[in-house]
């Protein structure tokens, strides 16, 4: 935890719980609210994680956050084959 200087405004952090059927689907839910956001530029999507009601110490990653070009992270799965990119692929229809 960061320690707020004497300019600084204090911080908040948002937990917002969501419930899904399975990891995939929590998965799926979680990466498409965050892009329906946008996503704002107070959202870490690289801190974003899933755990399983009542064990919270163990959670899943949700996107990559591996640092590119500008400082800017990564927005694919966080166990995704090839390079980093800021597009997320989209799955192909059926």
């Amino acid at each position: 935890m960061r320690d707020a200087g004497a300019d600084e405004e204090p911080r908040f952090v948002v937990h917002l719980t969501l419930r899904a059927t399975d990891l995939v689907a929590a998965h799926l839910l979680t990466r498409a609210l965050l892009r329906s956001l946008g996503p704002p530029p107070d959202v870490i999507l690289g801190e974003t994680t899933i755990s399983v009601e009542g064990a919270p110490d163990v959670q899943h990653q949700v996107f990559c956050d591996r640092r590119m070009t500008y400082g800017r992270r990564c927005l694919l799965r966080p166990d995704h084959d090839g390079g980093c990119s800021r597009h997320p692929l989209r799955p192909l229809p059926h």
